[in-house]
């Protein structure tokens, strides 16, 4: 069996949805380091993994897969991890809910793009978390809205956590090191919790996986 290899930064929300996936389905995988603060990512080592100079990069089964949705699809359907429901319209519901924040509010808060913001404002020094607050804050308050479509319990659409889990987990860990306020947001928030207990999530979170 070919060795399972996951190029990821601890901080990095892609990274970290994968490698909740990778834990959810009971795979052991090394774990490389392209240290996106100190530029790795854009190596020509790692741009021959992936031209776009984006972590993660999952080697797997043979295969090498570079964008966090795409590998999550692949695991999931390769490892029947049950991330989406079977109902079709359903499954579509789940997405639009993941792709929330991992399509419309994850990219602009990437750190290429706040260190570019905070570039064109040298003079400021709450040019960066202004930023991702105007976006995660009201990000956050559309997902807590668009889980009235589920009947959370106690994960954001049944008993067992699924794409849109894996992908909000990320983003509360970006909004608190943030101080993005969600406190109204009393689904997500239990949500977190029930996350927080689950193993492959707590295993996966960015305090348990910092180099020393």
């Amino acid at each position: 069996m070919t060795k399972t290899t996951l190029f990821d930064y601890w901080r990095s929300s892609a990274s970290y949805r994968v490698r909740i996936a990778l834990n959810l389905a009971g795979i052991d995988y090394q774990s490389v380091s392209v240290d996106l603060v100190t530029g790795d990512q854009c190596s020509n080592e790692h741009l021959s993994r992936n031209p776009q100079g984006f972590v993660p990069v999952l080697d797997i089964d043979g295969h090498r897969f570079t964008q966090s949705l795409a590998i999550l699809d692949y695991l999931n359907e390769t490892r029947s991890l049950g991330l989406l429901p079977t109902d079709p319209a359903q499954a579509a519901k789940v997405r639009a809910l993941a792709h929330s924040v991992a399509v419309d509010v994850h990219p602009v808060c990437n750190l290429k793009v706040v260190a570019h913001v905070a570039s064109l404002m040298p003079g400021s020094e709450t040019a960066r978390p202004d930023w991702m607050i105007h976006f995660i804050t009201p990000g956050l308050a559309a997902f807590e809205m668009m889980l009235n479509d589920f009947g959370q319990a106690p994960f954001c659409a049944g008993d067992e956590p699924g794409l849109a889990d894996i992908c909000l987990m990320p983003q509360l860990y970006n909004a608190r090191r943030w101080n993005a306020d969600f406190s109204e947001c009393v689904k997500i928030q239990a949500i977190e919790a029930a996350c927080a207990d689950h193993p492959a999530f707590a295993a996966a979170h960015p305090d348990q996986v910092k180099p020393q």
